[in-house]
């Protein structure tokens, strides 16, 4: 067995701050992900459909395609293929309109709203689950670094 010398470990060092950062950011993400993935399971929701109805409920006048895009938070080429598969199950409706014939607004339904308010509780509980142990001070400093983090990249 060849042992590695001085020389070689130096030419190899370990991740800089910046990459290490990012490197338990991410891990964290799909850990936390997986976390709400499993509360939407039964549903048969993915995170992103999630995040459209919210997105929506939000918006109760209806958005084109392209806001709701623009609101997403993580970018999905095919922003409308996935509101197809939601249209498709009764959860949000799309209608042209009339003022202006290129733009289709689409809207949360009923049905919509019923799932996302059985899912409120069981979502805030995994939240809870997942981040309560850190306390208000501390999620509060984490939510304002990412933010901050964030803002060198918009």
């Amino acid at each position: 067995m060849k042992k590695i010398g001085a020389a070689e470990k130096q030419r190899h060092p370990g991740p800089s701050p910046e990459e290490a950062a990012l490197l338990d950011l991410l891990r964290t993400t799909d850990i936390l992900s997986r976390g709400l993935l499993q509360v939407l399971k039964p549903e048969d929701l993915s995170g992103t459909q999630y995040n459209v109805l919210r997105i929506l409920r939000g918006a109760p006048e209806g958005l084109a395609c392209g806001e709701i895009a623009n609101r997403m938070i993580t970018r999905d080429p095919d922003v409308t293929r996935l509101l197809d598969r939601l249209e498709k199950r009764g959860l949000i409706s799309r209608c042209r309109e009339t003022k202006d014939r290129r733009t289709v607004m689409t809207r949360i339904t009923p049905a919509g709203l019923k799932l996302l308010a059985n899912l409120d509780e069981p979502v805030q509980s995994a939240h809870r689950r997942q981040l309560g142990h850190l306390g208000p001070k501390r999620l509060r400093a984490l939510a304002e670094l990412l933010h901050i983090a964030r803002s060198r990249e918009n």
